[in-house]
């Protein structure tokens, strides 16, 4: 939660350097539009799913001081996994990287998408449906 707590405070110091005029809503809404959701327009789903968030577990409060640690030697071994991530997105290629050290198997594929933010499904989701098939399909 740390590494993108400060990954976001970085991003939007470099929104703030290049618009130094922008109000703290058109820096929200450059945020957004950089590494949230590169769509000009959300589309609705999300909009609708941001707007139903509860307020208990909304933001990273409420799971601060979280960090993902490698489970206990000795512990079973999980099956592969897919990780993915948009190339603008405000989760790091580096915090992305280390979920292979978390999630005890040796077989973690990482996927970046071009021209994504953190919502890759819904900026392009021939693109993911394509990587998810290739995964999954390794499986079948």
């Amino acid at each position: 939660v740390s590494e993108v707590e400060e990954n976001y405070t970085r991003l939007l110091g470099e929104l703030k350097s290049s618009n130094p005029d922008a109000t703290e809503e058109q820096l929200g809404d450059l945020f957004r539009i950089t590494h949230q959701c590169r769509l000009p327009v959300m589309p609705e789903p999300l909009v609708r799913a941001y707007e139903k968030a509860g307020t208990v577990w909304r933001g990273t409060g409420a799971i601060s001081g979280y960090e993902a640690a490698p489970p206990k030697e000795g512990a079973r071994r999980m099956p592969s996994a897919l990780t993915m991530r948009g190339e603008h997105d405000f989760i790091s290629e580096w915090s992305l990287g280390r979920w292979g050290d978390v999630l005890n198997t040796p077989f973690v594929r990482r996927r970046t998408m071009e021209g994504c933010g953190h919502h890759p499904l819904l900026e392009d989701g021939a693109t993911y449906g394509e990587i998810i098939e290739s995964y999954v399909s390794e499986y079948d």
